[in-house]
């Protein structure tokens, strides 16, 4: 089997665009077995850089045997120069090339992915509500007062989620963002607090709070926060603060009883180490679409699991995304929760999908299809900016 072309695919969400804009590959062989696979930058600033590097490293791999997933990466290791540092960008690429070539695996042998890492430990995955600010529901809205915070919390353990994420911090009002970076004020404090007490109580005691900062805090700011809200039982912190340096987690972990949690602004194993060896984190979230994908994160847990760290994957992107993240997280003995974001209930991500997965009461039903278990829609492809490299 060699590998005959490849297509990258900027999806078109319409109106969620362009603040949402997955980038999914597709690997396709001489023998007609196709792989999936997507980058981890379905927001923020890099689409076009990865899609570049994709370009790029896609060339690479063009007439390579997809199942020698080991030779062709040490071949990009060796070879490329930048993937001997740690950037984002360069390893969402990777990640995406990765994931497909191990979706074509699965489809060669006819087995879905999670029976390549020797099967499945779980059946049923439960998923958490991740950012019920948005609005949580088939339109996006930022919502500010406490009374909304707790009535969309409410709304999401109705549909059966066991967990809720949410930044309380991050907007203020009126779409005016935290422009203060240094030490809280009582007010902003005051603010935070009020919106996940809300949560808290309309929740009750039995269901799991995650905060999320989006590591707009610095040290001090952290330390702050996470006092203000410990008595309301936080499950755990997602990086308060940029994680440009694991010293700076040591501050906080020193200073504050909510277990931190650490990844998606990580990639490489060695990124992660002083976090998992130290033990600043509680929780592990990497990316399969920016740590490396498959191959890089079987190594990122093996590290977590000697650690006794948990772990919960970042997964904020299109079906394929999902799909990918559903198919080690069936297999990760330390596995909390799968983030089911917001922008899973909006249709431009659902008409994407060419299979529907099943979710019933909050938690994701394995499936036996081969591979990652999911391929785009017809309907996505055709709305998509393509590129095809051969």
């Amino acid at each position: 089997m060699k590998v005959k072309q490849i297509k990258i695919y900027q999806l078109n969400w319409g109106q969620l665009s362009p603040i949402w804009h997955p980038l999914v590959v597709q690997i396709e062989t001489d023998q007609g077995i196709s792989g999936y696979g997507e980058a981890g930058i379905a927001y923020g600033t890099g689409m076009l850089g990865v899609t570049g590097l994709i370009k790029e490293l896609g060339h690479r791999i063009i007439g390579k045997d997809p199942l020698l997933i080991n030779q062709i990466w040490q071949d990009i290791y060796e070879h490329t120069f930048w993937a001997k540092g740690g950037g984002t960008i360069f390893y969402s690429a990777v990640s995406a090339l990765d994931i497909a070539l191990w979706d074509i695996k699965g489809k060669a042998a006819e087995f879905p992915v999670y029976q390549l890492f020797g099967g499945p430990i779980r059946n049923t995955l439960p998923a958490y509500a991740s950012h019920i600010e948005y609005g949580w529901g088939p339109f996006s809205r930022y919502v500010q007062t406490p009374h909304d915070f707790g009535r969309l919390a409410k709304r999401a353990v109705k549909a059966g989620y066991q967990a809720i994420k949410v930044d309380p911090v991050d907007q203020e009002s009126h779409q005016q963002y935290l422009n203060h970076r240094g030490l809280l004020t009582n007010g902003q404090l005051t603010r935070a607090y009020n919106r996940v007490e809300a949560i808290r109580r309309n929740i009750g005691d039995n269901i799991q709070i995650i905060i999320d900062c989006h590591a707009n805090l610095r040290v001090e700011s952290a330390i702050q926060l996470s006092k203000v809200l410990a008595p309301l039982n936080i499950y755990y912190l997602e990086e308060p603060i940029p994680t440009l340096s694991a010293a700076d987690y040591r501050l906080i972990a020193k200073k504050v009883s909510i277990p931190l949690a650490v990844g998606e602004h990580l990639t490489t194993p060695k990124t992660f180490l002083p976090y998992i060896a130290n033990h600043y984190i509680g929780v592990v979230q990497p990316d399969l679409g920016t740590c490396g994908g498959f191959s890089l994160i079987q190594r990122i847990n093996s590290l977590a699991l000697a650690n006794d760290i948990n772990l919960q994957l970042h997964v904020c992107g299109s079906p394929i995304a999902t799909a990918a993240a559903l198919q080690f997280e069936a297999v990760a003995p330390n596995f909390v929760f799968h983030e089911q974001h917001e922008i899973t209930l909006k249709d431009a991500y659902r008409e994407s999908a060419k299979y529907q997965m099943p979710l019933k009461d909050g938690s994701y039903q394995l499936t036996n299809r081969p591979g990652i278990g999911q391929e785009l829609s017809e309907q996505a492809k055709d709305n998509a900016s393509s590129i095809t490299i051969k």
